[in-house]
């Protein structure tokens, strides 16, 4: 993890597999499949996010399967990495990381504890409002911009009120 505890590319993947062998068992290929074809949507292919093999998942014990070519399912302890992974802090989905781990986090925010899955959704709704506010402070430095800026600013303050807006209404619902 970085210094403010956010999830390094390869943890990125970590997470995605995790999530998606705890849901369902999978095989080998469906499950490298499935991480690379929901990586690549929302972020387009990355070099930064082919990195960790799921073979690295198995030998550390994080997945495990019944036989050569069996389905992979998750252990104990992929488990609990699963859970710390999900509590991680989240940055600004501003760039394509920070997008696909907010969009990880929602996706696989049902397997965490009720109480749990209400303190991740605050922290996105925190890091959403520190994002308005950074873009806001940028709006008012430069609001006498002669271009096209001021516009674009503004959508990107709407933007970011519409996730944090989203994020409240999912909270109400948890």
């Amino acid at each position: 993890m970085f210094n403010d505890h956010s999830l390094l590319p390869k943890e990125i993947v970590r997470l995605a597999a995790l999530g998606m062998v705890c849901e369902s068992p999978r095989r080998y290929a469906a499950l490298a499949n499935a991480v690379r074809d929901f990586t690549s949507r929302i972020v387009g292919p990355s070099l930064d996010l082919l990195g960790s093999s799921i073979e690295l998942l198995k030998t550390e014990g994080l997945i495990a399967g019944e036989g050569e070519g069996g389905p992979l399912g998750i252990t104990e302890a992929g488990r609990a990495h699963l859970q710390d992974l999900l509590r991680s802090a989240v940055r600004a989905p501003n760039c394509d990381v920070g997008r696909l781990v907010f969009a990880l986090k929602i996706r696989f925010l049902h397997l965490l504890p009720p109480d749990e899955q209400r303190a991740q959704t605050d922290r996105m709704i925190e890091t959403c409002d520190a994002e308005i506010a950074r873009l806001g402070d940028l709006e008012l430095e430069d609001r006498d911009d002669p271009g096209h800026f001021a516009g674009w600013l503004r959508h990107d303050i709407d933007l970011a009120r519409s996730r944090r807006d989203w994020l409240e209404s999912l909270r109400g619902t948890l």
